[in-house]
């Protein structure tokens, strides 16, 4: 088995939007990194909260920047709400879909009818849609305070857009979750469902999960005992990871995708050559010269357990600071100054 990090996995878990591109451009390196790994024998698989696309959509999203990508290759929270419905409802039950037609088209594709009112409804399933209005989310509240099944295709609070962060789908669910006191199933990251679909769709023991969101990408991971990279190229911050709680913890810590073909064990949270902490107080303290060629990521693996080992179990922020100029670039480059 190789040192470097692909050689110890059979699959690639990875998140789109933050990992593989940035709206209509690919992250740099991804494409290539995606590729290498594919010449390894390592295969892709895309993994999406973002259910207001169909596969095929995505997949061809995923081609035109470059990345070697087949429908069957994509996952996504749309398909795996709808297999939720389908294993809890009889065939042809009526559901109403709040959402694009993307997600209609998977619930019907599992022998379920679909529907726009409250009225006949036993289930009522929701993704994002930009055109999702009051009127849908009334009819949706009238239907779960009914008492038909909910599921939410992903709780994301927010997505990314070019205008910066913007109402996701959590955000639309908490108003039904508000309205009628009524919790819903979680299809999407970070659940377990649409990940463990992934992942036995390359029929993985190995697999190994990407992500820029701890809070989905990374909980999502560890929600089914599945290695994680975290990497530093979309939502989550070094400033996030520090306060990460403990389910929201990778197994290692990149700045991009090409942290794949580098040495396993100098990504692990911990390990950052040239670089020391220790405990002032109430604050942790970075020192040294940092060595390598990424030594502010350096510093922040080695900081990490060193923070979340003092972490106030009431969720007060521990002080980190620099001693010396070399720490205090480092720290200011990541951020956390």
């Amino acid at each position: 088995m190789s040192d470097d990090l692909l050689g110890r996995h059979d699959v690639l878990l990875a998140d789109l939007d933050g990992t593989l591109y940035r709206g209509a451009d690919a992250v740099p390196g991804a494409v290539s990194a995606v590729l290498g790994a594919g010449e390894r024998g390592v295969p892709t698989v895309y993994v999406t909260n973002n259910a207001s696309r169909s596969p095929g959509d995505v997949a061809g999203h995923l081609a035109e920047l470059g990345f070697p990508a087949r429908t069957v290759d994509v996952r996504t929270s749309s398909q795996a709400g709808a297999a939720m419905l389908a294993e809890q409802l009889p065939a042809g039950a009526a559901v109403l879909v709040v959402g694009t037609e993307a997600l209609a088209d998977e619930v019907r594709a599992v022998g379920l009818s679909v529907v726009d009112s409250a009225d006949g409804a036993v289930a009522v399933v929701q993704g994002h849609s930009p055109d999702t209005g009051w009127r849908r989310l009334a009819e949706a509240t009238a239907a779960v305070r009914a008492g038909a099944l909910w599921v939410a295709t992903n709780i994301d609070p927010t997505l990314p857009t070019e205008r910066g962060p913007m109402p996701g789908n959590g955000s639309m669910v908490g108003v039904v979750r508000i309205a009628t006191g009524a919790e819903p199933q979680v299809a999407g990251k970070p659940a377990a469902r649409l990940l463990q679909e992934a992942r036995d769709t390359a029929s993985s023991t190995r697999p190994l999960v990407i992500g820029d969101r701890l809070d989905t990408d990374i909980e999502g991971g560890n929600a089914i005992g599945a290695a994680t990279l975290f990497v530093l190229t979309g939502v989550s911050t070094a400033r996030d990871l520090l306060a990460a709680p403990r389910n929201q913890r990778p197994t290692y810590i990149g700045a991009d995708l090409a942290a794949l073909v580098q040495p396993a064990d100098d990504l692990v949270p911990g390990r950052g050559e040239g670089w020391h902490v220790e405990r002032d107080g109430d604050t942790v303290v970075l020192s040294g010269t940092g060595a390598g060629p990424e030594p502010e990521l350096g510093a922040l693996r080695v900081l990490c357990p060193a923070v979340w080992d003092h972490a106030d179990p009431e969720g007060a922020p521990v002080t980190v600071r620099g001693d010396g100029d070399p720490a205090g670039s480092a720290l200011r480059a990541l951020g956390l100054l």
